[in-house]
């Protein structure tokens, strides 16, 4: 059985990669890739802390938030795509820092 370390790990460098990509990239497209990292380091946290909450058993209400989650995620990522799709139409760009400019 692989240790929970690891799983944690892998967890805080997967949010650390979301974060940082949300903070440096102007891509609205690179945004919500790295909203979508950040919500699948969530969902790995859930499955680790419900697989090792008990020996040799797992609790189900992990594994419901993530499955659960795994849906709301992919109705704000349809979103946000949307958004990202009339901008570039309207707009024709989809730099952030450009649209912002565009509201002044």
């Amino acid at each position: 059985m692989i240790p929970l370390a690891y799983y944690l790990a892998c967890s805080l460098v997967l949010y650390i990669i979301g974060l940082y990509c949300l903070l440096v990239k102007r891509n609205m497209i690179r945004l919500l890739i790295a909203l979508e990292i950040m919500l699948n380091a969530v969902n790995l946290n859930f499955i680790t802390f419900s697989s090792y909450g008990v020996f040799g058993a797992t609790h189900p209400l992990g594994h419901a938030f993530t499955v659960i989650s795994i849906g709301i995620g992919g109705c704000i990522i349809a979103l946000g795509l949307a958004i990202t799709l009339h901008a570039y139409r309207h707009y024709g760009t989809l730099d952030v820092r450009e649209l912002r400019r565009l509201k002044e």
